[in-house]
């Protein structure tokens, strides 16, 4: 683990996106509430803010953190594809970068268990970060 002992704690914020495509069928019955194992997207979102408080016991050598805040949102307005995206936040020594992107692979990974026995065809994709304010490097902004 890269020592990050001598510096000061700074606000620190990071902002992710994925997606997940799907059959229309699928996505409607998500929209109406129709699956067996019930509210896809408010699992889904409980499942990804778990996932970033977990980030440090899933990818080896990164930090843990207290964060601050995790947010979780999903865009349904297109048939075939959600939108995942999180936003996090710390006052710590180092990113949440990491938290971000494991927010919405692990609430996309849901939302696949959630509905796999409806439509084997969903595909995740996407999952990058969009931005990231704080630290020695800045501001970060995908173009």
């Amino acid at each position: 683990m890269v020592d990050v002992g001598g510096k000061e704690p700074s606000a620190r914020s990071a902002r992710a996106t994925g997606r997940i495509r799907m059959q229309p069928d699928t996505m409607r019955r998500i929209r109406e509430g129709d699956t067996a194992k019930g509210d896809v997207l408010q699992i889904a979102r409980l499942a990804g803010i778990m996932g970033a408080k977990q980030t440090a016991q899933l990818i080896p050598l990164c930090h843990p953190l207290g964060l601050d805040s995790v947010v979780v949102d999903f865009d349904t307005s297109v048939d075939e594809a959600i939108r995942i995206e999180s936003q996090v936040a710390v006052n710590g020594r180092t990113g949440v970068e990491m938290e971000a992107l494991t927010a919405v692979s692990v609430a996309a990974l849901t939302i696949y268990d959630m509905c796999k026995s409806i439509d084997r065809q969903m595909v995740i994709e996407e999952v990058q970060l969009e931005e990231k304010q704080g630290g020695r490097s800045g501001h970060f902004r995908r173009a």
